[in-house]
């Protein structure tokens, strides 16, 4: 006798339970429309201003990636990495810089110079996510390889500003922050400082002065804080004397709606730059004569020493570009979500392949970040976003005339699908609202037979129940629909969707 399998719970496998990884977001279609509008206006800005596209892969060597962590004083921590076969360690890309410039050290005698490219794609890091911060996520970068004059730089702020446009934030719901790091390199010089932890130390400190204040900065330059929960962060043991300077520094430019050239004399008034830091500030003032000339508003871009970026990573300019909108989570709690972009100089990256200092400057959007943020804010998800037209199926005998309609309608450019489920007519209505469509189209008998098409409005519908409370009389209505001779569907559907406000 053959042995039938025991299939009881005790003895039957164990089913995975269905979840997704943390940080690792499953993204419906509005989702995924939002992001790739964004990617495309941005692009579309990018390849305007002279930049070429470049696909590089989604792995690494790890080598290669190098000391890639700005905030990190660990060389491999942070990505997914894996050996391959010839026991070589590659990582999935951290972000978009580091291959541009192992490309760029590996291609650069075919390459015009300065090499302009931008990309767009994935990025992983194996980082603790948070709101609106993901491990795997969309970046959009341009980046000017090359070039070591102050022009770059500004082109690169001018070139974000109108991307943030594009994207969808109008006038004050962002601004683009300045500033070179070589300021507090020429603090640091100045105040006898050499020791590069301490210097890194007294950076995150400053990084956090915009939440702490300057008391609590202070305490972070010093000997260190004790904050509410308990926990002590190690200060940077400055002397007195120079926490005092970088308190004026500060100070010089706490006062709000400073033009820019304002804060740079502002900044050298605070004194105590040494010659690196003087530099610095030539370099911040040719940024800002070529942004005057570009037309680029004070409103838009400003001058913020207190921005320090990458602590590890960039050498010059610096910019951020900060999110000035209120967004709430999903339980309508404020979040505040800050930087949506940022970049900067950075003359050593490719040095690192080459041991020759190449200038290089960029600036990256966090897309999926700013997808996140303009749907926290009410700007974005899926009411923005249209679906199909839908052909509604009432029997099998007249399905040739509905694939010809749905067929007709997708050669005149119009989004349509045929309902393929086995739902009744009161289901594939429920059905079309849910995909947010703007219209469905009705080929039952009697419009088969008097060559006709109805054709029914949603959005109109949806607006006409939102306020009729006598159910009965809204039925009676039939809100937003109207029957058309059958040559006229597409004309019809047309002018249904050229109303609409939703694209």
């Amino acid at each position: 006798m053959t042995d039938i399998a025991d299939d009881t719970p005790e003895t039957a496998p164990a089913r995975p339970e269905a979840r997704s990884p943390r940080g690792f977001a499953d993204r419906r279609g509005s989702d995924l429309i939002a992001e790739r509008r964004i990617v495309a206006r941005v692009s579309e800005v990018y390849e305007r201003w002279g930049f070429e596209p470049l696909e590089t892969g989604a792995f690494e060597y790890a080598d290669a990636l190098g000391k890639f962590l700005p905030d990190a004083d660990r060389p491999n921590a942070g990505v997914f990495a894996l050996q391959d076969d010839d026991d070589q360690w590659m990582a999935l890309r951290y972000d978009l810089t580091a291959p541009l410039a192992r490309f760029a050290a590996q291609t650069w005698e075919t390459l015009p110079k300065p090499f302009r490219r931008y990309a767009f794609g994935p990025v992983w890091r194996n980082e603790k996510p948070g709101p609106g911060r993901f491990r795997e996520f969309t970046q959009c970068d341009a980046d000017t390889v090359g070039s070591d004059r102050p022009e770059a730089d500004a082109e690169i702020i001018a070139m974000a500003v109108e991307g943030l446009a594009a994207a969808g934030l109008d006038d004050g719901q962002a601004v683009v922050r300045v500033s070179n790091r070589k300021l507090f390199d020429g603090l640091f010089e100045a105040g006898g400082i050499t020791d590069a932890v301490q210097k890194l130390t007294a950076l995150r400190a400053v990084d956090k002065f915009d939440r702490l204040g300057w008391e609590g900065t202070a305490a972070l330059l010093g000997e260190g804080r004790l904050d509410d929960s308990g926990d002590y962060t190690k200060g940077a043991r400055l002397p007195a004397a120079l926490i005092g300077t970088i308190e004026a520094f500060l100070a010089s430019v706490s006062t709000p709606d400073l033009t820019r050239a304002e804060t740079l004399d502002a900044v050298a008034r605070a004194g105590g730059l040494g010659a690196t830091g003087e530099a610095a500030l030539a370099e911040l003032a040719a940024i800002d004569a070529a942004l005057g000339a570009m037309k680029v508003g004070q409103d838009r871009v400003r001058f913020d020493p207190t921005i320090v970026r990458g602590l590890e990573y960039y050498t010059g300019a610096v910019f951020e570009a900060e999110l000035l909108l209120d967004t709430v989570d999903d339980k309508g709690r404020a979040v505040r979500f800050g930087s949506i972009g940022g970049g900067g100089r950075y003359d050593d990256l490719v040095a690192r392949f080459t041991g020759e200092r190449t200038p290089a400057t960029g600036f990256s959007f966090g897309v999926s970040r700013l997808a996140s943020a303009l749907r926290a804010a009410g700007a974005g998800g899926s009411a923005d976003v249209r679906g199909p037209v839908v052909v509604i199926v009432f029997g099998q005998d007249d399905m040739a005339a509905y694939l010809d309609a749905v067929a007709e309608l997708r050669r005149a450019g119009i989004a349509a699908e045929l309902y393929l489920g086995r739902a009744g007519m009161k289901a594939q209505m429920k059905y079309a609202d849910r995909r947010g469509s703007p219209a469905v189209v009705m080929l039952g008998g009697d419009e088969l037979a008097n060559g006709q098409v109805t054709i029914k409005d949603l959005d109109v519908g949806r607006a006409l129940a939102a306020g009729v409370a006598d159910n009965e009389a809204w039925k009676a209505a039939r809100p937003g629909q109207v029957t058309v001779v059958r040559s006229e569907l597409v004309q019809t559907l047309r002018s249904i969707i050229d109303a609409s406000s939703i694209i």
